[in-house]
């Protein structure tokens, strides 16, 4: 298992290309990250249904499945991010979410998710010609959440379910800053001449909760005829974050290396939603999600008078999406089974005077008789930061998911 598990954060591993909160958390990925979910806004947590699997921010939707579902899902984005005359694009390449969910009729519904919540993954060279230095800029870190599930429907009411999950955090940070001269433009046999001195400050650590193995969602669900509900409350906790400062010169003479942990109070997380369905295959839905930061998130910081804390304000997310659901009859035409979705969300960061507003179509398409599907979404969008501490960004993804359904533990004709 454990290996299985660091297989897939290795491929996960390089991750968001955001520079806002590199020092802080990071960014903050949308509970709900699927293919699926990205096509609608991220919105839909409340819409049940055979191939919707595991929600991390609502974990009751999953006593309504009936198959067994395995959900992949890959994001490729393209990240412009600029602050007065400076401006660089970066690409990067993830899988920010996977889950497997498996229906066990009257005894409820099990399940579990790989979850990347945060993460910072940003690589930059800096050269000044006029003052003849170099600087390369590293940052590495992930905070994944293994999230086991469980829900089940309410005996004598059976359009009512309840859900609990349990957030297991692990993950690592690594930033590496290095200042030097350049000697790009000296011959050879001059650059002896020359300083050649590199100076490095190299930070690394792990995460994991303080005190706790694990934090905690418990969710209700209400799926009526034509309207699904649901309310969610996520426990809060405290992040611990132990790092090993290492100050190096030109990579040879190192001072002692000092320890250092720093502590991020996390706030509960309140979230509702609601799902209306219309004309049989029409949804509309909203998600609401909110979180009261109440303290300034510590930074990793360290030399060269770097800002120690990242200041914050209360994050919440709207979403709003539309999916006209595809026709479950295999002999229908190809077009009338494809599922279509739009949507669009804005977010409030936790970081101060940050938010982000942006927009996503997708679709279902669905593959073989068995039920499987390619989610397919286009998203784009805006991060906007007031005044000149954060970057401003503009953002490009295309999100793919491969969905699984299977009836496994039944047999054939059940």
């Amino acid at each position: 298992m454990k290996k299985l598990i660091s297989a897939l954060l290795c491929v996960s591993g390089f991750s968001f290309a955001s520079m806002i909160g590199v020092d802080a958390l990071g960014q903050e990925q949308i509970a709900g990250g699927s293919a699926a979910m990205a096509g609608r806004g991220f919105a839909g947590n409340a819409k049940t249904g055979d191939i919707e699997g595991v929600s991390v921010v609502n974990p009751a939707r999953q006593a309504f499945d009936t198959k067994v579902v395995l959900n992949l899902n890959f994001l490729l984005d393209v990240t412009t991010v600029s602050r007065s005359s400076s401006s660089f694009t970066t690409s990067t390449i993830s899988m920010p979410s996977m889950n497997l969910s498996f229906p066990m009729g009257d005894f409820g519904t099990i399940g579990v998710s790989l979850w990347q919540h945060y993460a910072s993954s940003i690589r930059e060279d800096i050269h000044n010609e006029e003052e003849k230095w170099n600087a390369e800029i590293e940052y590495q870190s992930s905070i994944y959440e293994l999230v086991p599930t469980y829900a089940i429907r309410l005996p004598f009411l059976r359009m009512v379910s309840l859900g609990a999950s349990a957030h297991f955090v692990m993950g690592s940070f690594t930033r590496s800053l290095t200042l030097g001269p350049d000697n790009s433009e000296i011959s050879k046999d001059d650059a002896w001449a020359t300083s050649n001195a590199m100076v490095s400050d190299y930070v690394k650590g792990d995460w994991e909760i303080k005190n706790h193995s694990a934090y905690y969602t418990f969710a209700a669900q209400y799926r009526g005829r034509m309207a699904s509900y649901f309310f969610s409350i996520t426990t809060p906790y405290t992040l611990s974050n132990e790092l090993l400062y290492d100050f190096r010169f030109s990579a040879l003479d190192t001072l002692a290396p000092t320890r250092y942990t720093r502590e991020i109070k996390v706030p509960a997380m309140l979230a509702t939603g609601v799902n209306y369905r219309f004309n049989k295959r029409h949804n509309v839905m909203v998600d609401v999600a909110w979180r009261a930061w109440d303290r300034d998130v510590e930074n990793v910081a360290g030399s060269w008078g770097m800002a120690e804390i990242t200041k914050t304000q209360n994050d919440f997310n709207i979403s709003l999406g539309y999916q006209r659901d595809g026709s479950d009859v295999f002999y229908d035409a190809y077009w009338d089974r494809i599922a279509y979705r739009a949507g669009f969300w804005f977010k409030n960061w936790y970081v101060e005077d940050v938010s982000e507003i942006g927009g996503s179509i997708g679709a279902g398409l669905p593959l073989g008789r068995k039920g499987m599907m390619l989610d397919l979404a286009i998203q784009g969008g805006a991060r906007l930061a007031d005044g000149d501490r954060n970057w401003s960004e503009g953002f490009f993804g295309i999100r793919l998911g491969l969905v699984g359904v299977g009836n496994w533990g039944k047999t054939r004709g059940q």
